[in-house]
């Protein structure tokens, strides 16, 4: 493996990587806990609105040419309702909060501190936007999912140890179809936030 190359583009400069980062974002969440069974209609619509506003960030992770990583974001503001929903309900105005799309990065390429650096270039940008605090949220499956993996452990500690606090109180539901299922169902997203102000 080559020495991984992080780079940072912001709205329609993503336009000759979308395609990858579809392929890639179809790639990696087919793993649990997602369980995603990807759509590139429905890929092109998500990165599209992620494309269309200057104020997103894509932080993109290269082996030579190929798109190995990646990570979104954009103003809460700016996201669906079901996003948006939780905050408002909860007395915290989206416009003081940046939000974490997704951070994707196939197998062979984690352990070696990328998700690190995925971490501090949008915290950076969240800083330089303004905004005093960077959330995101995860799927929360039920125990004893028929296909969680043996020795599966979620992301909470790592999370953790980068200043992220889960908010059981900010939590939503978001619908797509699982792999091997015929319809789109909806399930528990919970937030997770660092106050950077």
């Amino acid at each position: 493996m080559n020495e991984l190359t992080i780079t940072t583009c912001q709205g329609q400069a993503i336009a000759p990587h979308l395609q990858a980062l579809a392929r890639l974002r179809i790639r990696v969440f087919r793993d649990f806990p997602y369980l995603y069974d990807g759509d590139l209609s429905y890929e092109a619509e998500y990165l599209g609105r992620y494309a269309d506003n200057p104020a997103s960030l894509f932080v993109l992770a290269f082996d030579g040419d190929t798109l190995v990583g990646a990570a979104t974001g954009q103003p809460l503001a700016d996201e669906v309702d079901e996003f948006r929903r939780p905050f408002e309900a909860n007395g915290i105005s989206p416009k003081r909060v940046f939000y974490y799309g997704e951070s994707v990065l196939l197998h062979d390429y984690r352990g070696r501190g990328v998700g690190k650096r995925f971490m501090a270039a949008r915290e950076a940008h969240t800083l330089h936007q303004g905004f005093d605090i960077a959330a995101f949220c995860a799927v929360e499956r039920p125990s004893g999912h028929p296909l969680e993996p043996t020795g599966y452990r979620p992301l909470h500690d790592f999370w953790n140890a980068q200043g992220y606090q889960r908010h059981g109180e900010l939590a939503t539901t978001f619908a797509w179809k699982d792999i091997g299922e015929a319809d789109e169902t909806h399930k528990t997203m919970v937030f997770w936030l660092k106050n950077l102000g």
